[in-house]
């Protein structure tokens, strides 16, 4: 006997999502062998997919996306769901994601009071300090995944609260235009001292280093699509 069509269930369309996310693992014989390391390509791909319809302002695109990105934490649930030593699944992943969103946001499900953007950080970073004793540095849980500048970013951040990271970060710009002539990198590692003065200079001002890097490369893209156009 075939399980009912997912399509068919417009009542609860997350179940129905998560139950032909099931059916897939269980009956495709691709998805049978793919595990969460091999997952992990598809969902960097995904999350950038909707990161490029955010920024491109492509409502449509980031509808889909969105879905796409859900069906990887969806798929994830469903492997780990057949894990014989520690089993989990969707309902699990949902619960444990409300409940710590109801810890965090407790001038929202309690009596704590936040009325500015700040006081509301001063909460969120309370709530998850007591959650994560075991840390036992600033530096614990920023991924070593990350892309280079957003994690130059979220280091140096980090760093700020136990000490000045200025005396290692060269302040002076990367390219200066001296007599007519572009400053040069002398090296490699001088190149990365250079990226990192601009990353703190990008954290200093307010501003996302990785996607002012993401927005040039498409105005570098649109310049080489419209030559090759003539």
């Amino acid at each position: 006997m075939t399980d009912p069509d997912p399509l068919r269930d417009v009542s609860d369309p997350l179940r129905a999502a998560a139950d032909t996310m099931r059916q897939v693992r269980e009956r495709c014989v691709w998805s049978q062998r793919i595990t969460h390391r091999d997952l992990v390509p598809y969902l960097i791909e995904e999350s950038h997919e909707v990161i490029d319809a955010v920024e491109a302002g492509d409502r449509a695109e980031l509808r889909e996306e969105l879905g796409d990105l859900l069906w990887q934490v969806l798929f994830h649930s469903a492997v780990a769901a057949q894990d014989e030593d520690d089993p989990f699944d969707i309902d699990d992943v949902a619960r444990g994601l409300t409940e710590k969103m109801v810890r965090r946001h407790p001038h929202v499900f309690g009596d704590a009071v936040a009325a500015t953007p700040e006081e509301v950080l001063v909460h969120w970073n309370a709530a998850k300090a007591a959650e994560k004793r075991e840390r036992r540095s600033v530096l614990d849980g920023v991924p070593a995944g990350m892309p280079a500048l957003a994690r130059a970013q979220k280091v140096l951040g980090r760093a700020a609260k136990v000490v000045d990271p200025s005396p290692v970060v060269d302040p002076t710009p990367v390219v200066e235009r001296a007599a007519g002539e572009t400053k040069r990198i002398a090296s490699e590692s001088a190149l990365g001292d250079a990226l990192l003065a601009l990353v703190a200079q990008a954290r200093e001002n307010g501003w996302d280093a990785e996607r002012a890097l993401r927005e040039r490369l498409r105005r570098l893209e649109d310049e080489v699509r419209a030559a090759e156009a003539g």
